[in-house]
């Protein structure tokens, strides 16, 4: 349901959080442009962020290069993820 519809009739964030089991503060952000519906951001930041450089420049390099042996490249650099974190 499209929460800006709701509102311009002059429904109350009130009204409208109770007819789309949101909370006010929800709606709120959503009317003022704060948040947009079905985009979440990270509460933290990615930990395979300080990696990305070295791994491009490696698949760069070889781009048939296995992700296991990424991976035995990456741990003593400090890479704590699994072989799945780093396949994702």
């Amino acid at each position: 349901m499209d929460i800006h519809a709701l509102k311009r009739p002059g429904m109350t964030i009130s009204e409208i959080a109770r007819r789309t089991d949101h909370d006010r503060k929800t709606i709120r952000a959503y009317l003022s442009g704060q948040r947009s519906p079905g985009i979440r951001k990270r509460a933290d930041p990615d930990p395979f962020d300080v990696f990305v450089v070295y791994v491009t420049a490696r698949l760069a390099e070889d781009p048939h290069l296995w992700a296991a042996t990424l991976l035995d490249e990456l741990h003593p650099l400090g890479f704590t993820g699994s072989y799945q974190t780093l396949t994702r």
